[in-house]
């Protein structure tokens, strides 16, 4: 949904970031382990797929802002290897590539979705343990402990 939005309009960054960060609220009550327990573990795979899509979708975003980032680090490198007034050094034109100020607003961008990403990993390890979790209070009670609660 955001992705194609995006890719059409980079500055829809910011609504997809505010989305998906009011999904993340969302996102950790779904982590907690709470009611009866059989419907944990019956809604959890549900679950684990909408917020995968999700973090899928995220990565997508990153990866689309990190190949404008390369191409934009790619005209400026050969802006300042073509047209500069004196002989520059592949080293010394990536160094003045890495100051330009588009260049800096591009990795300001990526970073800020790279965290967004990350606090999305975080979410999809918890419902990793939570499965783990509930999956072993159901085989306790499957083999007869029957007061095991969580």
């Amino acid at each position: 949904m955001w992705y194609n939005k995006v890719v059409q309009d980079e500055s829809k960054i910011v609504d997809a970031l505010t989305y998906f960060e009011s999904e993340l609220d969302g996102a950790k009550k779904d982590v907690k382990i709470i009611g009866v327990l059989e419907k944990n573990a019956t809604a959890l795979p549900g679950i684990v797929e909408h917020r995968f899509n999700q973090l899928q979708e995220l990565e997508a975003i990153l990866q689309h802002f990190n190949i404008q980032l390369r191409k934009l680090r790619r005209k400026y490198f050969k802006q300042y290897l073509e047209s500069y007034n004196r002989a520059l050094s592949a080293r010394d034109a990536e160094k003045y590539v890495d100051g330009e100020d588009e260049v800096v607003d591009y990795e300001g961008i990526i970073n800020e979705i790279a965290l967004m990403r990350n606090k999305w990993l975080g979410v999809i390890k918890g419902l990793d343990v939570k499965q783990f979790q509930v999956s072993n209070v159901i085989r306790l009670r499957t083999a007869g402990m029957e007061d095991v609660t969580v």
